[in-house]
């Protein structure tokens, strides 16, 4: 049992929280440079796509590391050096101004370091926290993840009124000193976990696959998920060339922040109870609310209408994405945690490759064949992938080594009750 170190999750987790806000900082400013740039939504989605791609290539042998190396140290090099392509930037920011190469130079160096990061947070979680604090955790990390969409975008978008971009960036750098700090405070806390290893680092690598495909239910649960991040990048890359083809930076800050603070809703419900039960089925309908709210949110040019579609399809991505995490730590052993999450990122964010680098094409070619606005070409396109979102996600429930998932699940529970109890 590891009673006592919700503390130290809470102390690492802060640290998490405030890397998040100074990367949305920079996340939102990029996006309103290029797309004020240079028009094309297709260009802001190659940003997105330099920024994610490095961290989805490298999540496997990241995720061995962080199983052969002390994963609190990894964090502190991926936090800490990842600041570096952000330096960069900001360089040729003050030297007169950032051409789209160098802003995708600057942005693929800061991922190729932030990729070490990941795996090792989630495998450090499960060295800290006992099963029944998993999902309550799964929610409090969430509330971290959505202050890059609710703190954020108002944050920046405030502060492009008075100022430029590179205040963003300045303050996205200061940020990494404070994430590096609260790691090597609760890295002086815990035992290094590290051990004396008779593998290879390729076989490692294929021991991490393989708890992944032995595990029919986690596998085909892995390679749907890489469907629906598919459909859900094109909300995530389309919504700012959508709403800035009819409104300006201000305006995208607010509406984008109000739209985040619905998962800040649902993060605090699931960090106070978490999720007792019935995981696949709140999987399925809080994906296919996800699918129905992107329907309603590129169906016009409404502010009111685009955010509260958006509160809604935030609300339900945290239900989502605590239900998926349980389901997986419960039938992966904490030895191979590092590893396997590092195979789970590599699969099931294959989608948002492809929707990174499709649908901002696809955005300007609906618009220029039916002689739309960008922003229309856009709004239609996330209507399409919330369609067919909502069909994939109704189908989940219905496949059975999925459900059996669940069966892991509650012998687990049944099982710390009963250490509890003893």
């Amino acid at each position: 049992m590891k009673k006592g170190n919700f503390g130290k999750f809470l102390l690492l987790w802060s640290g998490e929280l405030v890397s998040a806000v100074g990367g949305g900082l920079t996340s939102f400013g990029l996006s309103v440079y290029v797309f004020r740039m240079t028009g094309r939504a297709a260009d802001t989605a190659l940003v997105a796509l330099l920024a994610f791609l490095p961290i989805l290539l490298l999540s496997v042998p990241a995720g061995v590391l962080a199983d052969r190396m002390d994963r609190r140290l990894l964090m502190v090099i991926g936090d800490g050096c990842s600041a570096i392509g952000i330096i960069y930037i900001l360089i040729c920011m003050m030297r007169g101004g950032a051409t789209l190469t160098q802003i995708c130079i600057g942005i693929t160096i800061s991922s190729v370091f932030g990729a070490l990061l990941e795996p090792a947070f989630r495998a450090t979680i499960t060295d800290l926290l006992d099963p029944e604090e998993f999902t309550k955790a799964s929610g409090i990390v969430g509330l971290a993840g959505s202050a890059r969409y609710l703190l954020s975008p108002f944050i920046a978008g405030l502060l492009l009124a008075v100022s430029d971009i590179r205040l963003l960036l300045i303050i996205d750098i200061c940020t990494f000193f404070l994430t590096v700090a609260t790691t090597l405070i609760v890295r002086s806390h815990l035992d290094t976990k590290t051990e004396e290893k008779n593998t290879t680092f390729f076989e490692d690598l294929k021991e991490g696959w393989g708890a992944v495909a032995g595990n029919k239910g986690i596998l085909v649960l892995l390679i749907m998920s890489s469907l629906i991040t598919l459909f859900m990048g094109s909300i995530q890359i389309l919504c700012e060339p959508m709403i800035l083809d009819f409104s300006d930076s201000k305006t995208l800050g607010f509406a984008e922040t109000a739209c985040a603070s619905g998962m800040l809703v649902s993060g605090i419900l699931l960090g106070i109870k978490g999720i007792k039960k019935h995981y696949v089925a709140t999987l399925s309908v809080s994906l296919a609310g996800c699918g129905l709210a992107m329907i309603v949110f590129g169906c016009r040019e409404q502010i009111v209408l685009i955010t509260i579609a958006g509160f809604a399809f935030f609300f339900m991505l945290p239900f989502a994405n605590s239900c998926l995490d349980y389901l997986v730590r419960v039938n992966i052993p904490d030895e191979l945690q590092g590893r396997v999450w590092g195979v789970i990122g590599f699969i099931s964010q294959l989608g948002y490759v492809v929707a990174y680098s499709l649908f901002g094409i696809v955005a300007d070619s609906v618009a220029k064949a039916f002689r739309l606005g960008v922003g229309r070409g856009a709004g239609y396109t996330i209507m399409g992938s919330g369609a067919l979102l909502a069909i994939i996600s109704l189908t989940l429930y219905q496949i059975r080594p999925v459900r059996r998932l669940e069966d892991a699940a509650y012998s687990e529970k049944t099982q710390a009750g009963s250490e509890g109890a003893a």
